[in-house]
């Protein structure tokens, strides 16, 4: 009997030494574009449907994708980032709107 209580706690031992750390997995940047044929009122529409930001932020990502050429505008799981630019840019296609939006590793 004593045999079989140190195999059970052997294997509890095992069990616990055994316990992999989980690592949170890896976040993806949103970035859209900027381009000459988008509407400014467009671009903010997007930022408020898709990114659920207010009139007022949207209007400032707005225009820092018009004057440096592109911003982030959200940082999510590989999965969420990628549905977002699904999103968007479907979105924009309909609206026949050139709008680019991306994603990269952060």
């Amino acid at each position: 009997m004593a045999d079989r209580e140190d195999d059970a706690e052997g294997e509890a031992g095992v069990a616990t030494k055994t316990r992999a750390k989980t690592q949170r997995p890896p976040l993806y940047k949103v970035l859209i574009l900027n381009d000459d044929y988008t509407p400014m009122e467009f671009v903010v529409h997007v930022l408020e449907r898709f990114f659920g930001m207010d009139h007022g932020q949207a209007f400032e990502i707005m225009l820092t994708v018009h004057k440096r050429g592109l911003a982030v505008v959200g940082v999510f799981s590989f999965e969420v980032a990628e549905t977002k630019v699904a999103q968007v840019m479907d979105f924009s296609r309909r609206h026949q709107h050139p709008l680019q939006c991306t994603m990269e590793k952060e």
